[in-house]
């Protein structure tokens, strides 16, 4: 405790007087803030990020904001087989929409992953029919339309992959786009079973829809 009661006071630029350390586990810590200057701001926000680094203190919220320069800005992602399934989806999907786009196909995936209808994970729902071998019979068509599954565009996939970090981290204002959905499809086809949903959203060049009882956050 008494640490980090030094580290809160290194943070606030202040000095740090502690009395009976070894005999006592009562600290008392003057911090003054009168005197802010340039450098306790710096050397502030160094140990803030350690300790976010290290897990004492929480990582500050992500806010989206559906941008290619949010895209950007954001750190390079990193995680493990499910953040890789959800990325491939992403590029091989939705590289190609904008930003709110490819937040909204990736909302898709994660809703069918809360849904007792779907596979309970994130390749399990991305993978789902293609056991089978057979062509355009599984729920992500490229998967199954036959060619192999190439990832060409390095600057486009490093994009879609932070989308997928930030979904996943569930990341201020992202999962909230397409109303529960567990469908979508582009324009340029129409779906028998699109007849059948109710259509919820439609963003970019993809139409979205769910069952005509909610099946993604209630089923």
């Amino acid at each position: 405790m008494i640490r980090y009661l030094i580290v809160l006071a290194i943070l606030l630029g202040g000095a740090v007087p502690i009395a009976g350390y070894a005999q006592s586990t009562q600290a008392s810590v003057s911090v003054s803030v009168s005197a802010q200057s340039e450098k306790a701001k710096t050397r502030g926000g160094f140990f803030k990020a350690v300790l976010v680094k290290t897990g004492i203190i929480p990582k500050p919220p992500v806010k989206v904001s559906f941008s290619r320069a949010w895209v950007d800005a954001q750190p390079e992602p990193e995680g493990d087989e499910q953040w890789s399934c959800l990325s491939e989806a992403l590029y091989f999907e939705a590289r190609g929409e904008t930003v709110k786009g490819q937040f909204a196909v990736a909302e898709v995936i994660m809703n069918r992953v809360k849904s007792s209808r779907f596979p309970e994970t994130l390749c399990g729902v991305i993978n789902q029919g293609t056991a089978s071998g057979r062509k355009y019979q599984c729920q992500f068509t490229y998967n199954c339309d036959g060619y192999k599954n190439v990832i060409a565009e390095h600057q486009a996939y490093e994009r879609v992959s932070k989308v997928a970090r930030a979904i996943i981290d569930q990341a201020e204002g992202s999962g909230a786009l397409t109303g529960g959905a567990t469908h979508y499809h582009t324009s340029a086809v129409s779906p028998a079973w699109s007849r059948i949903y109710k259509n919820t959203a439609r963003i970019g060049v993809h139409l979205f829809y769910r069952h005509n009882y909610r099946t993604a956050n209630n089923d």
